[in-house]
């Protein structure tokens, strides 16, 4: 099958990749993540990609411009639904590019993470499938999660320590910001 491959980051797509080579497919990836702030994490996780498709041979399509403002709004005072607007916004658009591109089908390496709602970008997956006339290839990558970290990190890919958010990137830190902050005061509340 000819696929069409959203990607969110390099490591993210070092073991979806290989399976699917090894099943005989013709991957095309895309990077279109308006998500991820600030710009700076942007361009690093951009650049990263960059230096892995051309190491591997991988086709990509290259969403234009940094559309950030458009996540914001999506998702502005309903921040508890930011991830079911983010997954739709990213599979709308990869299915988008597949029917455009005439592939046979996309799919998406957040079925790699197993910090992400995998029921829900399936559903979101097929409903997008569905509104734009191409077909969704439901796969879960999630058993070869160890794999991929290992590989990346070997690799020396830039590995992010959030999904990509503001709101992701809040919680990462901020909590932790504050719980050192109770450590080193000796309070707990």
């Amino acid at each position: 099958m000819k696929l069409l491959i959203h990607i969110c980051c390099a490591p993210c797509v070092v073991y979806p990749l290989d399976v699917l080579r090894n099943e005989g497919h013709d991957v095309c990836g895309l990077f279109y993540n308006p998500n991820i702030h600030p710009y700076l994490e942007y361009k690093k996780r951009y650049d990263t990609l960059k230096d892995y498709a051309e190491q591997e041979g991988l086709k990509m399509i290259w969403a234009k411009g940094y559309p950030v403002e458009d996540f914001l709004r999506n998702v502005a005072f309903r921040e508890e639904e930011r991830c079911i607007q983010c997954y739709y916004d990213r599979l709308n658009y990869t299915a988008h590019i597949a029917k455009r591109g005439k592939f046979d089908a996309f799919i998406t390496t957040l079925l790699y993470s197993k910090h992400q709602n995998h029921e829900m970008i399936v559903a979101i997956g097929h409903s997008t499938a569905k509104k734009n006339g191409v077909k969704f290839y439901d796969q879960d990558f999630r058993e070869g999660w160890s794999e991929g970290i290992r590989r990346s990190k070997e690799r020396g890919l830039y590995r992010q320590q959030y999904c990509g958010c503001i709101y992701s990137e809040k919680a990462r830190y901020y909590r932790q910001k504050t719980l050192l902050s109770r450590e080193r005061t000796g309070r707990n509340h």
